[in-house]
């Protein structure tokens, strides 16, 4: 399978050779946590694909334009760019694009999308969207522009029909506001499987193993987290099956940090984890973060925490694998 990542969409880029000169089928959405809505897009496309024989093709963007167009306050991201890719190629898409998405992208029409991304560089055969989509300067471009584009140039484009859970459309505003409450089983049932995040093992400031909690750290790409506080979790990617943990997602206030971190701290664990991919399966919300007074203070509700999230994680059934 081939896989390929647009760093442009301007028209000087679109002139450049079909990324799918055979044809394919394209479905376009922001694909952020990859809920039950992304994912019977992404399966109606590789299924037309599939009957073709064309390549599917997943079109999103990044930043997300919710992101571009809110840049002094980013809202939560679900998924990170390199999470997407994966998982829309789990999914049976052959090619992931990724539009850059800055001012140049924002003011081109919606007719000139067309032409350069899906027309000139993917030859789209059909193009699948989620309900209500948009696209193009001002929002102009709809599934009924589509439609009229596609009839002059070659192509056909439809839409999905809404997912429901309890009568409501899954979306990822919902995912947002379950995760905020600690809601994580109705966060699940909206993803079609249990919310996590992944990345690669990177090095920190080493103040846990001071502790005696040493931790697995993840950076989350300087974007915003849709959670904060510390939780019950469950790791992946460090033996064969999920290791049970306790995981704090934030800045460190009592140490005075900045940037966004998560700290997963594997119970009876030994091991160097440094560079290794893991992916941190989120249980239960424990508590908020909280500044305290002195480090002793810390150690002892790291310690509470540990012995709540051990409890919890007997009651717990892990995900036994990669979504």
């Amino acid at each position: 399978m081939r896989f390929f990542l647009f760093r442009d969409a301007s028209p000087a880029e679109g002139h450049g050779r079909a990324l799918c000169p055979q044809g394919s089928v394209v479905c376009i959405g922001a694909f952020d946590g990859l809920h039950l809505g992304h994912r019977a897009l992404v399966g109606r496309a590789v299924e037309r694909a599939r009957a073709l024989g064309v390549a599917a093709v997943a079109l999103g963007f990044e930043p997300l334009p919710r992101e571009f167009f809110a840049a002094a306050a980013p809202p939560p991201r679900l998924m990170l760019p390199r999470a997407r890719i994966e998982a829309l190629r789990a999914l049976g898409c052959d090619g992931v694009g990724l539009l850059r998405f800055n001012a140049a992208l924002a003011a081109m029409d919606a007719e000139t999308f067309v032409r350069t991304v899906l027309v000139e560089r993917l030859r789209a055969r059909e193009v699948w969207v989620g309900p209500g989509f948009r696209f193009g300067r001002g929002r102009a471009g709809d599934l009924a522009l589509l439609q009229i584009l596609g009839q002059a140039l070659g192509f056909s484009a439809q839409a999905i029909a809404p997912v429901l859970v309890d009568d409501v459309p899954v979306s990822s505003t919902r995912i947002r506001a379950a995760l905020a409450e600690g809601a994580f089983a109705q966060a699940a049932r909206l993803l079609g499987r249990p919310y996590a995040i992944g990345g690669r093992v990177v090095r920190g400031q080493q103040l846990g193993r001071t502790l005696g909690f040493p931790t697995a750290n993840l950076r989350y790409g300087g974007k915003t987290p849709p959670l904060r506080g510390i939780y019950a979790t469950w790791v992946h990617g460090v033996g064969p099956a999920p290791w049970p943990s306790v995981s704090s997602f934030g800045t460190r206030p009592t140490v005075q940090g900045v940037e966004p971190l998560l700290e997963a701290h594997l119970f009876d664990f030994e091991g160097d984890l440094y560079g290794r991919r893991i992916e941190v399966e989120f249980v239960a919300h424990l508590r908020d973060e909280t500044t305290f007074p002195d480090l002793p203070a810390l150690t002892a509700q790291m310690q509470r925490d540990a012995r709540q999230a051990r409890t919890l994680l007997l009651q717990s059934e892990p995900r036994r694998a990669r979504a």
